[in-house]
């Protein structure tokens, strides 16, 4: 498919689910799938509010360029990566991602949203997503879809996924956005070279970290980066320290709540566990008797 065509996809399932009452909830990171999605929302013509959630582990750079970004809405977590850390009990996993909720996902309920995923990104996504993804009270949801013949899938996360725009697709979205997390995915079959080939023709100058080697942009310290970290930390020896501290201050609260730490008796030493071992199968109930 020519990019034009890819173009004018996008677009017609960007309009096939606007909200007739709101304007669209389009999730800004950043990064270059979001500059995408922020130009299609433009070239499609649907009402978007276009919100940033700022992590306080974003690196200065993306700060920076979020904020040159137009009509841009910023919203600021009520607790800091740090704080969530030491509520929490455990650091964030590639399985445990506590953050990514906390300072990126609930907000914008109960609206429906704009993303940028891509099954290019990685396995799991094209598993898990679709032009179309619901994720609700699976019982309530999967009732619905079977009564007014809607075809769709379900993934990991009892979500329902739906591949298509026709009216009973659109008939779900509309029944079910305003209880659910309801997602629109407009570039969700686009390849990275598809991405970056949009941006060059629409002139889009995207974060500057592109230029300097990243491929993903996202908090500093993120599992989900494997070994990238240690260049992150390299670069931003103050995101080590924050999470050190942070780490510290974990381990005293768990050993005034009577849980043992076993694993790791200082920041330390949790933040060289965190690197360096695997702890993606390391669950809350796990860290209980930790």
């Amino acid at each position: 498919m020519s990019l034009k065509e890819l173009e004018a996809k996008a677009i017609q399932r960007l309009k096939a689910f606007e909200p007739e009452t709101e304007p669209y909830y389009l999730c800004y990171s950043g990064g270059k799938d979001s500059n995408v999605i922020r130009i299609l929302a433009d070239l499609a013509g649907v009402k978007h509010d276009i919100v940033h959630h700022h992590t306080t582990a974003d690196a200065p750079e993306t700060v920076r360029y979020v904020r040159s970004i137009p009509n841009i809405k910023i919203s600021y977590p009520e607790k800091s990566m740090w704080q969530l850390i030491v509520d929490k009990g455990m650091p964030p996993t590639r399985l445990v991602r506590y953050c990514c909720y906390e300072l990126k996902e609930r907000e914008g309920q109960g609206r429906v949203k704009i993303t940028g995923v891509r099954w290019a990104e990685s396995n799991g996504r094209k598993e898990s997503s679709d032009v179309v993804k619901i994720i609700g009270k699976p019982k309530t949801t999967q009732k619905y879809a079977k009564e007014i013949g809607a075809e769709y899938q379900v993934n990991r996360q009892q979500g329902l996924i739906m591949n298509d725009d026709n009216d009973k697709s659109r008939r779900m979205v509309e029944h079910c956005y305003r209880t659910t997390s309801t997602m629109v995915n407009p570039i969700v079959d686009w390849t990275d070279e598809d991405v970056w080939d949009f941006l060059k023709h629409y002139g889009c100058k995207s974060n500057p970290l592109y230029e300097c080697g990243w491929n993903r942009i996202g908090c500093i310290g993120c599992p989900m980066a494997g070994n990238h970290r240690y260049t992150h930390f390299r670069i931003y020896p103050k995101y080590k320290n924050l999470y050190i501290h942070a780490f510290d201050r974990m381990i005293k609260k768990r050993l005034a709540d009577g849980k043992e730490t076993t694993l790791w008796k200082s920041g330390e030493e949790c933040f060289k566990w965190w690197m360096e071992e695997d702890p993606d199968q390391i669950t809350f109930d796990d860290l209980e008797g930790a």
